[in-house]
């Protein structure tokens, strides 16, 4: 009789060995896929979001889905919106924090005419991110039970690092040729400057939302939406809507991409998309930026395909994560949501969930090469200030709809910061502090004393 332990090692080489035993689980995971899809469309909405919702609505009994079901469902989404959600970061140029760092080279190619294929060069690294995810199951928990223990004890200077690089990471940018040196120093300084700027102002935001939000209570599970939003999404649309032009018809069909420009991106963005996943409190941001830094001198192609895979090896690893039999780490939303009500259990469910993102990953790159289709005929067709504003009208209409005034209140101070990096200077992703300030110094133990100090 084959051993319990080879029947496992065997479901991970064939994650279909699970899915006929439970059939009845994967199509809820692959209708999962579907809702995330959808969801992925609409600029501002965050699939967190919608599950927060679900989530309160079986805690009072609304819905009566079993633990399972709840947690294949969930699965779907985070693949489905994760792998789909690039699309409008590309033709409307509306990312979310993990898509920031592609707005920039996407963009180059939309002009060009090749706005389809960024869009599949991030799912590419996507796929492939998918798949390394169901290659390494076999082997997380004895990956990350020792890494735990000996970065645990650490996590408060660590995540200092993070935030010394991500500061550090803005360089001096100055016209060498001002006739003074006075104004040379403030030029140089203007965009390094810009960049503090925004790290601290959206930092102060996030003790804000830590210690004193003004969100309803009902609604704390949209905490973040806002703040996100403000500082990610709209200051983008807002700068298509004044300075945006038409982009030009897009080339529809196929492109090359060397193996070897995959596997190099690949690699950098799971590795840049766990790292987030792993640690508490990091977002899949920090994976971008990690992997961005990886894989940025190579190819512009290698830093798409690494943004791809860093997004949603950190959305779909971090909740992984919490169905790993023995280890159980509660990273990510998704998983925090889902371990209020459910917690998954043993080697079986295990299996159905690797199974789940398998397959799953193979429809929502289907569902990916269709809708990009779609997207790249309409692009040039639809006017794009028009776009912007209807996309902006969603964002704010989604905004005020999960969190009411006050949320629209947060989305205009985190707008006004996130614009600053658009006009004045400085990296998007120094927009992260409204996460990593508050989080880091709550880490190493100052974070009380400081949100004293600032009235809080």
């Amino acid at each position: 009789m084959t051993q319990p332990d080879a029947r496992i090692g065997l479901c991970f080489l064939f994650p279909y060995t699970y899915a006929m035993a439970d059939i009845g689980l994967i199509p809820i995971a692959m209708a999962g896929v579907m809702a995330g899809a959808i969801l992925a469309l609409v600029p501002g909405l965050h699939v967190y979001n919608i599950v927060g919702i679900a989530i309160i609505l079986a805690a009072h009994g609304s819905l009566t889905f079993s633990g399972e079901v709840m947690a294949m469902a969930m699965i779907g989404l985070v693949v489905g919106w994760s792998t789909l959600n690039v699309i409008p970061a590309v033709f409307l140029f509306a990312p979310d924090d993990a898509s920031a760092f592609v707005v920039a080279p996407a963009a180059k190619h939309l002009l060009r005419g090749a706005g389809m294929q960024a869009v599949l060069l991030i799912g590419a690294g996507s796929l492939s991110a998918l798949l390394c995810l169901v290659l390494v199951s076999p082997i997380l928990d004895e990956m990350l039970r020792p890494l735990r223990a000996i970065l645990q004890p650490h996590f408060g200077w660590i995540l200092t690092a993070i935030c010394g690089f991500l500061i550090l990471g803005e360089w001096p940018r100055g016209n060498d040729l001002a006739p003074t040196p006075v104004r040379r120093l403030l030029s140089a300084w203007a965009w390094l400057g810009a960049g503090l700027l925004t790290f601290g102002l959206s930092g102060i935001l996030g003790f804000v939302l830590l210690y004193r939000s003004p969100i309803a209570l009902e609604a704390a599970f949209a905490n973040l939406l806002p703040a996100f939003v403000g500082l990610f999404t709209v200051p983008s649309l807002i700068q298509t809507l004044f300075f945006g032009r038409q982009p030009p018809l897009q080339r529809i069909g196929h492109f090359d991409l060397p193996p070897g420009l995959l596997l190099r991106g690949t690699l950098t963005g799971v590795a840049g998309g766990l790292f987030a996943g792993f640690l508490p409190v990091i977002s899949g941001g920090i994976g971008g930026l990690l992997a961005g830094h990886a894989s940025a001198q190579h190819d512009e192609r290698v830093f798409m395909i690494s943004q791809g895979a860093s997004k949603v090896a950190y959305y779909a690893g971090s909740l992984l994560l919490l169905f790993v039999p023995g280890l159980t780490l509660t990273r990510g939303g998704m998983a925090w949501m889902l371990s209020t009500l459910y917690v998954p259990y043993g080697w079986r469910l295990y299996g159905l969930a690797v199974a789940a993102i398998a397959f799953g990953g193979v429809l929502a790159f289907g569902l990916l090469i269709v809708l990009s289709r779609a997207a790249a005929w309409l692009s040039p067709r639809i006017n794009v200030q028009a776009l912007a504003t209807v996309a902006l009208i969603i964002s704010c209409g989604i905004t005020a709809g999960f969190t009411g005034l006050a949320g629209l209140g947060i989305l205009a101070v985190a707008a006004a910061i996130g614009l600053i990096p658009i006009f004045v200077g400085g990296r998007r992703m120094d927009c992260l502090g409204v996460l990593l300030a508050p989080m880091t110094l709550n880490f190493i133990g100052v974070a009380p004393e400081v949100a004293r100090w600032l009235g809080l």
